[in-house]
């Protein structure tokens, strides 16, 4: 039996990009940006670099570290290079959805890496298949590239505006050509990009920990609907469209981004610490210890134990080496799927009250195993606390989720998902906690994965009641 990476009951972004112009080893900064972007993408790697006449793309199944070695990377000359590490969101899981996407086209090659998911897509796809288009793959990204190849003749921004004046949904986007970089994010900015300096070079990236690696400086985020130009004579700033509705992704500062990333203007750390102040708030217990799960539930255990008084303990380590798969052994070891990545410690759990800090539930199995896995090491009791509200709905905004039919609290209440877990309590942060920790007007963020608020363009129907005790 193999356990894959979607079996850790998480979600999952789609993905992180990362470009760079004019550096000298272009492809070789972009492979340590994507290395620290590899959090937002582990299926697949990719980079494509230009030295404003050849263009060359390496990518591959896997790590970061494992698809780019040293001889990959020096076949990637050049001064420019835009890099992707993937989820699938949309198209599956296999080399041929793997980014950057790239293309011979009538004005030369060009290459797109894109964060986000198109929520019409698939109704554009088919239009231009019965108008006799051809998909080499079934990835979103590849209808940007033949709505640009339709588009009529002219600079590429104008070709970019024709192009995505027709999709609807989340997108930032890098794109390569010999000539120019082009930095672009949708209209309501629901993933984020941002921009930032590096001597005389130029710096996308998805998230500012990237920025850090390189020793990059930070400068501002791509602004929703903006497109940057990246040419020889330096970025210069155009409008797609204007401004829409804000929708910035909350999930992101719940469990996506690296708590060290500085995103829309406050460090992750500190608002999931805030987070775990409104947890503690709201959903008070006698304990002795708080211990997260880790590695996602540490900032806001921290802020739990200081507003609740209590002693935060590391009650579980993580294998941090627990690669894209594993073959469990033939007589099943109890709870094998967990306990491979986590261990409990006895001397710290045994006969006392713990809290839990995690950071969301989603199918639940998961959660299950680890609360039976802390009671036999010894945990007197156990009492869930989540650092978000329920999950009721998927996202089709960039997040890899489950369907509604799989999501325990889309059909259950919070006390029947804690006798499912058999934890002595469970609470969930209240989506007034969640947006009040950000720090910022909790109308610029989506959160229809909470709510079902879906803002653009979609209204999907309820799922039917799942058996909650057969799963």
């Amino acid at each position: 039996m193999s356990g894959t990476w979607r079996e850790d009951d998480r979600f999952h972004d789609a993905c992180g990009v990362f470009g760079i112009w004019n550096h000298p080893e272009a492809a070789n900064v972009t492979y340590l940006g994507l290395y620290a972007l590899q959090h937002r993408g582990q299926e697949s790697a990719g980079i494509a670099a230009t030295d404003g006449l050849g263009f060359h793309t390496e990518k591959a199944m896997g790590w970061v570290a494992d698809v780019f070695t040293p001889e990959r990377l020096r076949r990637l000359p050049g001064h420019r290079a835009i890099g992707h590490v993937r989820y699938s969101t949309a198209g599956a899981s296999r080399l041929r959805n793997a980014q950057p996407i790239t293309a011979n086209t009538a004005r030369g090659p060009i290459a797109i890496a894109h964060n986000g998911n198109l929520t019409n897509a698939e109704a554009l796809r088919d239009a231009m298949e019965r108008e006799g288009a051809i998909f080499q793959s079934t990835s979103d990204t590849e209808v940007i590239l033949h709505l640009l190849a339709r588009a009529p003749a002219g600079p590429l921004e104008e070709q970019l505006r024709y192009a995505l004046d027709q999709v609807q949904g989340a997108y930032s986007l890098l794109i390569l050509t010999p000539e120019a970089m082009y930095a672009v994010r949708d209209p309501h900015g629901f993933r984020p990009l941002g921009l930032g300096r590096l001597g005389t070079s130029w710096v996308v990236a998805s998230e500012s920990c990237a920025m850090d690696l390189i020793g990059a400086v930070y400068e501002r985020e791509v602004e929703p609907g903006e497109i940057v130009v990246f040419g020889d004579d330096g970025p210069r700033s155009l409008r797609l469209a204007a401004p829409g509705e804000p929708l910035r992704c909350v999930f992101e500062y719940v469990y996506f981004a690296r708590p060290d990333t500085v995103l829309w203007g406050r460090t992750v750390h500190t608002v999931r610490k805030a987070m775990g102040r409104e947890l503690a708030r709201e959903h008070p217990v006698e304990a002795d210890i708080v211990i997260p799960v880790p590695d996602s539930g540490v900032s806001a255990a921290l802020g739990f134990a200081e507003e609740a008084g209590l002693r935060y303990e590391l009650g579980l380590i993580r294998n941090h080496y627990v690669g894209r798969t594993f073959i469990e052994p033939r007589q099943g070891i109890r709870h094998f799927g967990v306990k491979v990545k986590l261990n409990p410690m006895r001397e710290t759990l045994e006969g006392r009250r713990v809290v839990v800090i995690d950071d969301s539930i989603v199918r639940g199995t998961t959660s299950r195993k680890l609360v039976r896995m802390l009671r036999g090491a010894g945990a007197r009791e156990v009492h869930m606390r989540i650092s978000s509200p329920p999950i009721q709905w998927p996202c089709y905004y960039g997040i890899d989720t489950p369907t509604r039919r799989e999501l325990i609290a889309a059909s259950h209440t919070v006390e029947e998902i804690r006798r499912y877990l058999g934890a002595d309590s469970l609470g969930y942060l209240s989506l007034e906690g969640m947006l009040k920790a950000t720090g910022a007007d909790p109308a610029t963020f989506c959160h229809a994965c909470f709510t079902g608020h879906y803002r653009v363009g979609l209204a999907p129907e309820r799922t039917p009641q799942l058996r909650l005790f057969d799963l």
